[in-house]
């Protein structure tokens, strides 16, 4: 046991968190998780959980002792609807889990520390096409990112090269593009877009109401990455000796109205597109890997077909449990 490396992921009872920590274990870490929240869908798989909430500098000093290792994946996040109506709530919120997560890792000497960042830093006059050009680490400079979400990541971005600047706390900063896949929100206002079209399809299998709402015209692109590749990245990263922020998720764009056709070929069913008003985020945006592959010898594998498969699978089980027999009553 006490060769056996300990590590901290934060977040844990999210999404990412998650698969993340039965990623670990299956490495043979040592896990603790911390969270507000347990895992909804599944236990955990950590050594230790502990519901914390890391706004508090106290909490973060708990959360990070006797670890070798921080995962830092905590947020106050969602889907585009979320995240466009909380600006003050997400800055707040955020910047004190950041700030104060990695000052005690420091405090704590956590050997290595890997920040999650997100693609919302990327300039937005860089996004304003949806046929776009795939974004490069270096285009986060000058800054001009969409929202309070994508600021405070960028600010967290520079907290962690300061610190390894001035400390010699070796950090890792990666950026997110669009994950997804099973044991993730797919309904309440805080899910991503993928999760939110396998519900509206699931829904509209169950109603025979062929009719799927998508948000503007549904031309806006987006690249997505299944989240098992998302876990080998974010692992792959950390062992690696590369300190600077890197993309990870996969580089092929496609459109939102291509994203409902896939979800709904998953599913085996015809659908019909209604366009309404709603919040749509920037109109392009897509990953360059470029330097992922440099970095890593790596770059996401599962494709996208398989991975909405896979997810629908997951969700259209979580509609017809908790909406199937009700709905089919009505019908």
């Amino acid at each position: 046991m006490s060769d056996q490396k300990r590590v901290l992921v934060t977040g844990a009872g999210g999404f990412i968190g998650h698969h993340l920590v039965t990623y670990l274990k299956g490495k043979g870490y040592w896990v603790r998780g911390v969270d507000v929240k347990s895992p909804e869908f599944e236990a955990t798989k950590a050594d230790e959980f502990e519901l914390l909430d890391l706004r508090r500098w106290d909490n973060c000093l708990q959360a990070t002792r006797g670890v070798d290792q921080v995962y830092a994946l905590a947020a106050d996040m969602g889907g585009m609807g979320f995240i466009s109506a909380h600006h003050a709530q997400i800055l707040h919120n955020n910047a004190l889990i950041n700030l104060h997560t990695l000052e005690a890792a420091r405090l704590n000497a956590v050997s290595r520390y890997l920040y999650t960042s997100s693609a919302c830093i990327y300039p937005e006059h860089l996004q304003e096409e949806a046929n776009v050009v795939p974004l490069k680490e270096e285009d986060a400079y000058p800054a001009a990112p969409q929202d309070a979400y994508g600021w405070e990541k960028l600010i967290s971005e520079r907290l962690c090269m300061h610190y390894y600047e001035d400390y010699g706390m070796e950090t890792r900063t990666v950026r997110f593009h669009n994950i997804f896949g099973p044991l993730g929100t797919w309904e309440g206002g805080r899910e991503k877009a993928p999760a939110a079209m396998c519900r509206k399809i699931a829904m509209s299998h169950i109603t025979g109401d062929p009719v799927i709402e998508v948000w503007g015209d549904g031309e806006q692109t987006r690249s997505f990455c299944y989240v098992d590749d998302c876990v080998e990245g974010i692992y792959r990263l950390m062992q690696s000796d590369f300190r600077d922020p890197l993309n990870l998720g996969q580089d092929r764009m496609i459109s939102i109205n291509e994203l409902v056709d896939m979800v709904a070929g998953a599913a085996g069913v015809d659908v019909t597109r209604r366009h309404i008003d709603g919040p749509q985020g920037v109109r392009g945006r897509n990953s360059d890997n470029t330097l992922l592959r440099e970095v890593l010898d790596w770059e996401p594998r599962i494709s996208l077909e398989d991975g909405l498969a896979r997810t629908y699978r997951w969700i259209s089980e979580q509609v017809m449990a908790k909406y199937g027999k009700r709905e089919l009553a009505e019908v």
